[in-house]
């Protein structure tokens, strides 16, 4: 015996689903700045700084592939006087790298004289082969697998809308029938919020006697997701 359309009914829960991972890829955004009386003078001792810096980095490890040129300009300094206007007084050349660190670690150089220094101890030593020169724009925490960890997340936001909907359908005396709709939230906060520290101000002067630590933390991937079940 067929059932009724009275007898049938649907139950739409929403099912949130988050992971707590610590980051394990960093982008940091180095830019040197250099001035002179030339325009050709002011460029060629950016590409030295450039150079000498990136030697750093390989020298620590880095691949080519994680370092890019993001940005590289020149422009006029200008001095306003009193009834000669506007009179140039040098040259600015500015180059920008972003540099990814991958398989960072949360306790630097801990391991011995062998292991890979960690990243505090990359970013001080490109900062000290530029000199003066070299500023530090800030780091990004991130991660490698942010797909993976998404897809955790997503199992876990749909257990929580099942286990909802379960729920209802228990209360109501019906038992869950098949999947008619899966909506994934895409208008709900973005699954990952990373953590910048920006220091524009220039590093030459610093110190670099110990490395600054970089605290990597923890940081969560979200996920939401709709879902209309039948129930019979």
């Amino acid at each position: 015996m067929s059932k009724k359309k009275s007898d049938t009914g649907t139950v739409t829960t929403f099912g949130q689903g988050s992971v707590r991972a610590t980051p394990d890829l960093m982008r940091v955004t180095l830019s040197i700045e250099t001035r002179a009386s030339k325009v050709a003078l002011a460029y060629g001792q950016a590409g030295e700084r450039v150079s000498a810096v990136t030697a750093a980095l390989r020298g620590n490890g880095v691949a080519d592939a994680d370092i890019a040129t993001s940005g590289l300009s020149v422009r006029t300094e200008t001095v306003w006087t009193e009834g000669q206007g506007n009179r140039i007084t040098g040259y600015l050349a500015t180059a920008d790298l972003t540099v990814a660190l991958r398989d960072i670690d949360a306790t630097p150089e801990a391991s011995g004289a062998d292991a890979s220094p960690g990243p505090a101890a990359i970013i001080a030593d490109a900062v000290e082969a530029g000199g003066d020169d070299v500023r530090l724009g800030g780091l990004t925490l991130t991660f490698a697998d942010q797909e993976g960890l998404l897809a955790r997340a997503r199992d876990a936001a749909w257990d929580n809308a099942l286990a909802k909907a379960e729920q209802y359908a228990a209360r109501a005396g019906r038992a869950l029938g098949p999947v008619l709709e899966i909506t994934e939230n895409a208008a709900s906060a973005p699954p990952f919020a990373p953590r910048v520290r920006a220091m524009s101000a220039p590093v030459g002067e610093v110190a670099f006697a110990a490395a600054v630590p970089v605290e990597l933390g923890e940081s969560e991937i979200s996920a939401s997701v709709r879902a209309t079940w039948t129930m019979d």
